[in-house]
């Protein structure tokens, strides 16, 4: 597991920047009502979609929550007053007051099923009736885009999604929601090539593979005698799952 601490000195620069946010922003807001005056982003990292999120709308207070010290600083550099450090599966915020939430590459962070069912029935509680939820589903299998580093990265050791969408429908459903949409977008600069392939597997991205694993040293091996090895291979495209909170709940 990454220590996001570490991490998020070099966390937008490694992950697409602003390109990257710029298409997340936009596919988030597509699923969130014009009419909202409040959105709670959980999970928010550095704040480079959080930002983003703001600006197109100027009339929506928009908040971020993060757990990681270093990476929620980061965010109230770019949204002075507006960042709160909190567990996103105890939220410090009322019953029922946001018109909309949501958790930008979060849940495929959580260790275990329990975690994921708290963090949507936290996200499910602050909201009010007809409010929206909008997160990413299925990160994971947004990176298998068919390359050969996909082919031998099949064989890996495997693990269940913690973000599966049908799991994440089923928590969502546990908490009152309905599913009321879906967008996708393109990770804007994340094509990995072998050699930062390996540089990931080396620095724990790959969580069944942990670095120093012997396993881990032989996939390394692999993809080293991949050809091109800086040639990125194709972008991931994320899904997004919006679900509202019934007037009648």
């Amino acid at each position: 597991m990454l220590d996001y601490n570490q991490e998020a000195e070099r966390y937008d620069a490694s992950r697409g920047g602003e390109p990257r946010a710029a298409a997340a922003a936009e596919a988030v807001l597509s699923l969130v009502p014009e009419a909202a005056r409040s959105l709670l982003d959980v999970g928010c990292g550095t704040g480079i979609v959080t930002r983003r999120l703001a600006a197109a709308r100027t009339g929506t207070r928009v908040t971020g929550v993060d757990l990681t010290d270093a990476m929620a600083r980061r965010a109230a550099a770019r949204l002075p007053g507006t960042v709160v450090l909190a567990d996103s599966r105890q939220l410090p915020f009322p019953d029922g007051r946001l018109d909309a939430v949501t958790s930008v590459w979060l849940l495929h962070l959580a260790g275990r099923a329990e975690d994921v069912r708290a963090i949507v029935g936290e996200c499910a509680r602050v909201l009010r009736p007809g409010g929206v939820y909008v997160t990413t589903v299925d990160k994971g299998a947004s990176h298998n885009v068919g390359s050969d580093i996909d082919a031998i990265l099949a064989s890996r050791p495997w693990r269940a999604a913690p973000d599966a969408a049908a799991d994440v429908e089923a928590y969502a459903a546990e908490h009152g929601l309905v599913p009321a949409g879906e967008a996708r977008f393109r990770g804007r600069g994340q094509g990995r090539s072998p050699r930062r392939a390996v540089a990931d597997l080396r620095r724990g991205w790959f969580m069944t593979l942990p670095p120093g694993d012997p396993l881990a040293d032989d996939f390394a091996a692999r993809l080293e005698a991949l050809p091109d090895q800086d040639r990125p291979r194709p972008d991931p495209v994320f899904t997004l799952r919006a679900f509202r909170k019934p007037w009648s709940s």
